[in-house]
């Protein structure tokens, strides 16, 4: 399958960054580089575009479309947790702006053999990079019940996790749980039936919880947002789309600390902690996607940027 994936908030977000031609720019979560290439197209020969993705489909998707800016563009396979050290490696100790698009992109979802999707029957993997070790696979049958019910409570925000994970635990006692339509079927067993017709697909929550745990995904956003803005130079944009509560959350918590760090109690009549603002959150409220973005691509319903600028 060829690697797809629409670009959500896309003018918002070349907007919210603000590119000067001879600038160095991040992109966190490069996909089919539907962003980038526009971000690409705007600089010079003295601006730099640097990519990074952890998988590997998606950066020889995004090589090929980024081939006509060649001499100002970086790749590198590597998740954007490893993105300040790779850039320091590379030189680059202050960027003018980095972006990350946090959406799992159309070809993952829609290629049966990635393990994403509970819409077709595939072996259950969901790694983003597929040469990590840990499967949805192994997740789903090595994890202790009590774990189980944590991510599926927790990342999934499912009520009925608690009868999920009894069931997944029962059912890997008679045979291993290889398949997404295995564990669809747990699933649908573990919900009442009046559960399954209303809220979108029955499904929908415990795969988004064991693929985020899989990945990573809310560890590795929560330790890496302080550092990104670290690397920003006065006047740099880190512009962050997110798809679901939990991430946002993190996003808005990050943002809002590097606003305002302080930690004094809130009667003392001056700061003595010390702790100094890095920059101000450029949109009060997030922003969303119009109406005709959300009926062309119904993925981008859920999608909320986000934005912070460096102060000098």
């Amino acid at each position: 399958m060829d690697f797809a994936h629409v670009p959500v908030l896309f003018y918002e977000t070349i907007q919210s960054l603000n590119i000067i031609p001879e600038g160095i720019y991040v992109d966190g979560t490069l996909g089919g580089a539907g962003h980038s290439s526009e971000i690409a197209r705007r600089l010079s020969g003295q601006g730099r575009l640097i990519g990074f993705d952890q998988d590997l489909e998606a950066i020889k998707a995004a090589s090929k479309r980024l081939e006509p800016f060649k001499d100002r563009v970086q790749i590198i396979h590597s998740n954007f947790e490893q993105m300040g050290s790779v850039l320091d490696g590379l030189g680059y100790h202050a960027v003018d702006g980095i972006m990350l698009d946090l959406g799992v992109s159309s070809h993952q979802l829609d290629d049966p053999a990635r393990g994403f999707s509970y819409r077709e029957d595939a072996p259950l993997d969901m790694r983003m990079n597929q040469e990590a070790a840990l499967t949805a696979a192994d997740i789903v049958n090595t994890f202790e019940e009590q774990e189980l019910f944590r991510i599926i409570r927790d990342y999934g925000e499912e009520r009925f996790a608690k009868s999920i994970a009894r069931n997944i635990v029962k059912q890997r006692q008679k045979h291993t749980i290889d398949t997404t339509g295995q564990l669809l079927e747990i699933i649908r067993v573990s919900m009442p039936k009046k559960a399954q017709i209303t809220g979108g697909h029955p499904a929908k929550r415990t795969f988004q919880a064991i693929r985020i745990a899989c990945n990573r995904e809310l560890e590795v956003l929560e330790h890496s947002i302080d550092g990104m803005i670290d690397h920003l130079k006065p006047g740099g944009r880190l512009s962050i789309i997110t798809f679901h509560s939990l991430e946002d959350r993190i996003v808005k918590a990050a943002f809002k600390r590097n606003e305002n760090p302080c930690v004094c109690p809130p009667d003392f009549p001056v700061c003595v902690c010390g702790k100094q603002p890095k920059g101000h959150i450029v949109y009060r409220k997030p922003v969303l996607p119009t109406e005709e973005e959300m009926e062309q691509n119904p993925r981008s319903r859920s999608a909320k940027l986000r934005c912070f600028e460096r102060d000098p």
